[in-house]
C-alpha cells in the first residue's frame, strides 16, 4: 500500500454526491484548527466543516477529505485557505452600541480634556481591532474617534486591523459595502461615507480620511506574532468564543500584552474574562481595564 496520492483513495465525487467526512477524518481536521487557530471544532461544528470544505474539494477534482488533510499539513498556502473557509464573519456598524456610547460619553470626552490618553504618548490613539471581518468595526471606530478627537486639535489616530482570515482582509481593505449597510450608521457619521455613481451605485464606501487611519494586517491570535507596541483600546469582540479555554487564556494574555497601563479591553456581549486571574476590573460589562497597582503605604512608612 503506497501513500495516497493528491487524488485521494476514492473515486472523484460526482458533482451531486454529497462527500463523505469519517469520523477519524473530523479529528484530524480538529486538532489541526486547534493547533494553528486554538479554534475548537466541536462535534456540532462537523456539518459546517464539511460544507464549507466540500468546495474545495470539488475544485481539486473531487479529491477526500483525507487527501486534504494531508494537503493542509503540508502547504502553508492551502492551510490559511482551509482556515479561511472555516473562519465565520459576522458583524455590522456600530455593533454591540453600548460600547460606543462609553467612548462617547467618558471615555473620548476626558481625553480631549486632559489633552492625551494618558499613556504618555501625547495626543496620539492607538486602537487595535483583532478580529476585524469585513472592516465595519474598525472603520466605526475611524468615524468616532475622527468625530471627537479632530486633526485640527493635533490628534493623531492609528487603527490596526486585523483577522485570520487573508479573503476576508482583502474585501475589509477595499472599504466597500451594501449602501443599505448605511442605516446602521447614526447620522452625524454618514458624512464620512462615499454614495456610489455609475458603476458603484447601490454601494458606499469609506472617504479617504478614514481610509488613512486604518490598516490591517493577518494575525493569528493563536500565535501572537506580527503585531508590536502598545495599544489606548484593544477590540476583540465575538472572537474568543470560538476558543477552547486554555487557547482563550494565551490570547487574553497576548491581547493584555499589548495594552496601555489606562488601556481598555473590549470583548463581545457573551464573552468575559472571568477564571482569567485577578489583574483586571469591570468598567462595564464585557469592557475591561488593568488593575491599578495598589501601593501599601505602611510598608514605605517610618
Amino acid at each position: 500500500m503506497g501513500d495516497e496520492s493528491i487524488r485521494g483513495d476514492r473515486p472523484p465525487a460526482p458533482l451531486h454526491e454529497p462527500l463523505e467526512l469519517t469520523e477519524r477524518e473530523f479529528l484530524g481536521y480538529q486538532r489541526l484548527v486547534h493547533r494553528e487557530a486554538g479554534i475548537w471544532l466541536s462535534p456540532v461544528k462537523r456539518a459546517l466543516l464539511v460544507g464549507r470544505v466540500s468546495r474545495r474539494l470539488r475544485e481539486l477534482g473531487g479529491i477526500s477529505f483525507s487527501a486534504y488533510l494531508k494537503r493542509v499539513e503540508d502547504d502553508d498556502a492551502e492551510r490559511v485557505r482551509l482556515l479561511d473557509a472555516l473562519c465565520t464573519h459576522e458583524t455590522h456598524f456600530f455593533r454591540e452600541p453600548r460600547h460606543f456610547e462609553l467612548l462617547e460619553r467618558e471615555v473620548l470626552p476626558r481625553w480631549r480634556a486632559q489633552g492625551d490618553t494618558g499613556s504618555g504618548e501625547g495626543r496620539r490613539v492607538r486602537v487595535w481591532s483583532a478580529g476585524c471581518s469585513t472592516g465595519e468595526e474598525p472603520f466605526t471606530l475611524a468615524m468616532v474617534l475622527r468625530h471627537h478627537l479632530p486633526a485640527g486639535e493635533g490628534w493623531h489616530i492609528d487603527i490596526l486591523a486585523t483577522d485570520l482570515s487573508t479573503r476576508i482582509l482583502e474585501q475589509a481593505r477595499r472599504a466597500l459595502w451594501p449602501l443599505d449597510k448605511s442605516r446602521e450608521i447614526p447620522k452625524p457619521y454618514l458624512r464620512y461615507m462615499l454614495k456610489g455613481t455609475g458603476s458603484q451605485e447601490g454601494r458606499m464606501k469609506a472617504g479617504p480620511e478614514l481610509r488613512s487611519l486604518v490598516r490591517f494586517q493577518r494575525v493569528n491570535l493563536n500565535d501572537g506574532q506580527g503585531v508590536a507596541g502598545r495599544f489606548d483600546m484593544v477590540f476583540c469582540r465575538n472572537v474568543l468564543i470560538y476558543f477552547d479555554a486554555a487557547s482563550k487564556a494565551r490570547a487574553v494574555e497576548r491581547l493584555v500584552g499589548h495594552l496601555s497601563p489606562r488601556g481598555l479591553l473590549f470583548l463581545g456581549h457573551s464573552e468575559s474574562l472571568s477564571g482569567l486571574g485577578w489583574r483586571f476590573r469591570t468598567v462595564m460589562p464585557t469592557v475591561y481595564a488593568l488593575r491599578t497597582p495598589v501601593i501599601d503605604e505602611t510598608a514605605t512608612s517610618g
